[in-house]
């Protein structure tokens, strides 16, 4: 098949796809992500575009399109809506849509206003919070390398499943599935993921 994998990162996904014997085009805004992405590859079939997801114009040439592991929702509402209108016109008739973000009503269910990680005595440090009028996650995110500290504040919008399928269904997408996690376990109100397979109509 050819395969559409948004926000693609290093390319750890596309480049096993591609392994596996697909055609498949790699979407990323980082040019560094890009460069490790394009070293792995081994000679596979990928194509990669340094594009922001918001502005890509691919028509009706995908069987397929990804956008996994919370690359969704960064944007305001109508940039969000268009990235999925995007995906959309990507898409064949007939293609399906896989992407994974966070369960809005388990997210906050769990929440916690402070997480420190602690990797090979490094830090990272999440002071979060969430706006209940804009439904957007805000974290102040803080790296402790080698006692150097960089400060990577994010936002991030979180969705529940009824507001994922009326923005789907108005981009022309219907869900066909939505698991809990890649298990495949069902999809419930306590699943921290929001695994769903969407079909262009």
């Amino acid at each position: 098949m050819k395969i559409l994998d948004l926000a693609c990162g290093h390319g750890r996904h596309a480049n096993r796809l591609a392994e596996l014997g697909h055609t498949v085009v790699g979407v990323d805004v980082s040019k560094g992500f890009l460069e490790i992405a394009q070293a792995n590859k081994k000679g596979t079939n990928v194509k990669y575009v340094k594009e922001d997801m918001r502005e890509i114009s691919f028509k009706e040439e995908f069987d397929r399109a990804l956008l996994l592991f919370t690359s969704f929702g960064y944007f305001d509402d109508r940039e969000n809506f268009r990235v999925l209108e995007n995906v959309a016109a990507a898409l064949k008739s007939g293609g399906l849509f896989c992407f994974d973000i966070p369960n809005r009503d388990a997210s906050l269910k769990n929440f916690s206003p402070f997480i420190v990680t602690e990797k090979e005595g490094n830090l990272m440090i999440d002071r979060s919070s969430f706006d209940v009028k804009s439904g957007r996650w805000h974290d102040d995110r803080i790296y402790i390398r080698k006692g150097k500290r960089v400060d990577a504040p994010f936002s991030v919008r979180l969705y529940n499943f009824t507001e994922m399928k009326s923005l789907l269904d108005a981009a022309g997408l219907d869900i066909q599935a939505c698991y809990g996690d890649w298990n495949a376990q069902p999809f419930t109100g306590e699943s921290r993921r929001m695994i769903v397979v969407a079909k262009k109509v």
